[in-house]
């Protein structure tokens, strides 16, 4: 009898705990420029509107009908559906089974991309809404790259390529795209001298490897310190593969950078990591660069940054 009782309690528990939705295991990210920039642009156009369009949403009811690819006519036919009073599943019928996947994998890629900063200009702080990440590049230095994500690998052992290559001159500054903490540090026989920093929520792990031999690091750079969208982190180099630390074993100079979206702590290091394709992503960054400058105390940024969505001004 107590024991029927126990599982009596025992199944009413269960039924009264929300199930955890597993985490999403799999981003194959295939926004194109194009579609990126016309979404964004809308959004950025829309924030002060009764009526805001996020890009999110945009991108994840065109996703719905193209599989993610989300060509350029499905986003703008997305745009104008979404400014009805519609909501995706009316739109979507039976594509709406896909809404919530596009949207979680869009917003952890995205979500920190865009939004409300200030920037102190002639010291005074001017706030905008917008693009408010930065391309890892500092303003004022020449770069090349190509999507060569995928691409094959060998040393150590055959893998394909997860990230993106910025080709450019020895030295140049590297910035953070996003705020975030530094979370690692130091030498890798695969990336050489590289930093890792997590995005503010924690959703997203950016990775900046082949930094400049013997001066790699902005200066009092640590472990565990927080940075500012568009902060000086690091120069760019050639150090890498090599078990030997501080050895520049990489023929060409230049940027390895990549994003890790992290849906759930167990996915921080492990088989399954889930780095995505970036290239359009810096493209789009292009357009949004951080002017840095060499003193006598060292490098710094030229316009102090504040992102509003984290903190204010006062």
């Amino acid at each position: 009898m107590k024991r029927r009782i126990f599982i009596i309690v025992l199944l009413c528990f269960m039924l009264a705990v929300p199930v955890r939705a597993e985490p999403i295991r799999w981003v194959d990210f295939k926004v194109p420029y194009e579609s990126l920039k016309y979404a964004m642009d809308v959004d950025i156009a829309t924030s002060e509107q009764e009526k805001h369009i996020s890009w999110i949403d945009t991108l994840s009811l065109a996703a719905c009908r193209t599989g993610g690819k989300c060509g350029l006519t499905s986003v703008k036919k997305a745009v104008q559906q979404v400014k009805g009073d519609q909501s995706p599943e009316e739109l979507l019928g039976e594509l709406y089974k896909y809404y919530t996947y596009y949207y979680n994998s869009f917003d952890a890629a995205l979500g920190g991309l865009l939004g409300s900063y200030a920037i102190q200009t002639d010291g005074q702080w001017k706030s905008a809404y917008g693009l408010k990440a930065f391309s890892p590049i500092a303003a004022g230095y020449g770069y090349s790259h190509c999507d060569d994500f995928g691409n094959a690998r060998s040393f150590g052992f055959a893998r394909k390529h997860l990230g993106h290559d910025m080709m450019g001159s020895q030295g140049t500054p590297i910035v953070a795209v996003e705020g975030g903490v530094v979370e690692a540090m130091g030498w890798n026989r695969y990336g050489g001298w590289r930093i890792g920093i997590r995005s503010f929520d924690s959703r997203r792990y950016y990775y900046y490897a082949h930094l400049q031999k013997d001066h790699p690091f902005a200066e009092n750079l640590e472990v565990g310190d927080i940075v500012q969208a568009g902060d000086i982190i690091g120069f760019m180099g050639r150090t890498g593969y090599s078990d030997k630390e501080n050895t520049n074993n990489i023929e060409t100079v230049h940027l390895h950078f990549g994003m890790q979206l992290i849906f759930d702590e167990s996915q921080k290091e492990c088989l399954s990591e889930i780095w995505i394709d970036v290239y359009d992503i810096v493209r789009l960054l292009h357009s949004h660069r951080s002017s840095v400058r060499k003193t006598d105390s060292g490098w710094q940024r030229v316009y102090p940054f504040v992102d509003l969505d984290i903190q204010s001004l006062s």
